[in-house]
């Protein structure tokens, strides 16, 4: 099968190696010149232009930061138009629920079939081919597209129609967002009263103070070998993206007059990390307002 793969970044390049690695005839294609070189590196057949990867490809596959960037490489820069007729488009983004309704309706008005299948995980998923999709659009199509799924990730989960997986995301990311910052507060505080990062994973890990970011992202440099806090914060899921997608839920939760205190407060701290130029740290970094070492942190009380 011919995969056209268009984001070749932190999770795009692992995920559409393990596509390659299932026997799938790869081509990628990302803005960046060194995104392409390290899919070349990884054994992928790289292209000079979203058309060029799309041409005749079965399948065309999105892994970008946001809506915008989906409708820019599938119309204005023509990977939908050069991929097969009946071409299946499945945009793994992080997006709002409305965006993906909208390009899958251009998408259908070409004969061309769309699911949204956004990811959790993290880059440690991608690498593993251990990623949960979460996936809407209609029941055929995520069959025809199960296969792939599949040589990438470890949990498949109809979330209903096109735009139910963005909803679905979207939710699984403020919780996501508020367990980090509970995380940071906590770690920071367990320092300071001479608690071992070690030992709060241990205790909180089989008791109910237990997470995903506990477990894997702990903001503590140390005993979670794989946390971006082992590597001053480099990789893994931006500030800037957390905050892109707790924008989508803050928006959400208003049009349905849903209060979300929590949410807006994480937010704001994204906030005060970009405009102290942090935007490119891992979102695990929220531990700089807490522990001071971030400029812009404000008073909690």
């Amino acid at each position: 099968m011919k995969i056209c793969w268009i984001g070749l970044g932190n999770m795009g390049l692992p995920m559409a190696t393990h596509l390659h690695t299932a026997g799938h005839d790869v081509v990628g294609f990302d803005l960046s010149p060194d995104a392409r070189d390290a899919a070349t590196a990884a054994g992928l057949r790289s292209a000079n232009s979203a058309a060029e990867a799309a041409e005749n490809a079965d399948v065309v596959v999105t892994m970008l930061p946001n809506g915008e960037h989906v409708k820019a490489a599938l119309f204005e820069a023509e990977a939908l138009d050069a991929s097969a007729v009946d071409a299946l488009v499945l945009d793994c983004s992080t997006i709002s629920a409305e965006q993906a309704r909208e390009i899958a309706d251009a998408v259908t008005a070409t004969g061309r079939r769309f699911l949204d299948a956004p990811v959790s995980g993290g880059t440690a998923g991608a690498q593993n081919g251990t990623l949960t999709f979460m996936v809407g659009g209609e029941s055929a199509d995520l069959e025809a597209a199960r296969p792939l799924l599949e040589a990438m990730g470890a949990r498949i989960f109809h979330a209903g129609a096109v735009g139910a997986g963005q909803s679905a995301k979207m939710v699984n990311n403020m919780m996501l967002a508020m367990n980090m910052q509970s995380t940071c507060e906590a770690a920071v505080l367990a320092q300071r009263l001479g608690i071992t990062p070690q030992t709060v994973i241990d205790i909180a890990g089989v008791s109910t103070g237990d997470s995903w970011a506990l477990r894997n992202y702990y903001p503590v440099a140390g005993p979670v070998d794989a946390a971006p806090s082992n590597r001053n914060f480099t990789g893994g899921f931006s500030v800037a993206l957390m905050r892109k997608d707790l924008g989508l839920a803050l928006d959400a939760a208003a049009a349905h007059g849903v209060d979300t205190v929590a949410t807006a407060e994480v937010a704001r701290r994204l906030d005060n990390l970009v405009a102290d130029g942090r935007g490119s740290l891992d979102f695990s970094s929220l531990i700089h307002l807490i522990d001071g070492t971030a400029s812009s942190a404000g008073s909690t009380r």
